[in-house]
């Protein structure tokens, strides 16, 4: 079977478990909202009416990339193409090609991020294999002005959240939606985990703070992760909306 990740890579495991994967979105929801095109995501007003099912739509179509045949990635590729080209003809005004690197960058990013987090620390090989996998998407999807490689990619990287981040009205905005769609426990955690895995711009600019209650209930979680428990606890903090959803990205 000719995958468009091998076997055994790193990024099958990083997007294999759930956990992994909602850190993931827990990283993208805060940047998400501060990022100078974050309009774009408000003009078809799916974004402030259901921000969870927007980013884990955004993260079901990663995670259908990776686990793909080459040719169903392909077309899964082209797919996320086409819709957003939709969005710019109805708007009549192109997405910018910062933003679309943007979220590749943001993919790359919270896995290395997720996975050092709550597994390990992962090693440059890793990381370059990260990058490898989404800067292919990026290549089928024509975006410009991609780096070349995993270096040139942590420069640019940088340099995009130097430039391309700003507190808005909209960033406001989607911060009351969170908080409208998850409830107030369940945002709180969302923000706690969000302290620890944003970048320092990001939480600078939120004001995320440390994510102290996260380093006490982390060690707590992986304990129960090493006893196959762990997911008891999980789902119970689950919305119900999206507990199905969530359950089914381990992989079996």
């Amino acid at each position: 079977m000719n995958w468009f990740v091998k076997e055994g890579s790193i990024v099958r495991e990083i997007w294999g478990k759930a956990d992994t994967i909602l850190f993931i979105f827990a990283g993208a929801s805060a940047e998400f909202a501060l990022n100078k095109s974050v309009d774009w995501l408000y003009f078809t007003g799916k974004l402030p009416a259901d921000p969870l099912g927007r980013l884990f739509s955004t993260v079901a179509y990663a995670r259908q990339i990776v686990f793909s045949e080459y040719d169903a990635a392909m077309k899964a590729i082209d797919q996320i193409t086409a819709i957003h080209k939709e969005v710019e003809n109805k708007r009549g005004a192109r997405i910018p090609d910062w933003a679309y690197r943007d979220v590749l960058f943001m993919l790359v990013d919270y896995s290395i991020r997720s996975f050092e987090l709550l597994e390990r620390k992962m090693t440059d090989d890793e990381k370059a294999e990260a990058f490898d996998v989404f800067c292919k998407v990026g290549a089928r999807m024509q975006i410009p002005g991609l780096p070349v490689d995993y270096p040139s990619w942590k420069k640019m990287r940088e340099e995009h959240l130097l430039e391309n981040l700003e507190k808005s009205n909209f960033s406001i905005d989607l911060y009351k939606q969170y908080r409208k769609h998850l409830g107030w426990g369940r945002y709180m955690l969302l923000s706690q985990v969000q302290a620890r895995i944003a970048p320092d711009r990001v939480n600078e600019q939120l004001a995320l703070g440390h994510g102290s209650v996260l380093t006490v209930i982390l060690p707590t979680y992986k304990l129960l992760r090493v006893f196959g428990i762990h997911h008891l606890m999980r789902n119970l903090i689950l919305p119900e909306k999206h507990k199905a959803q969530v359950i089914s990205l381990d992989s079996k």
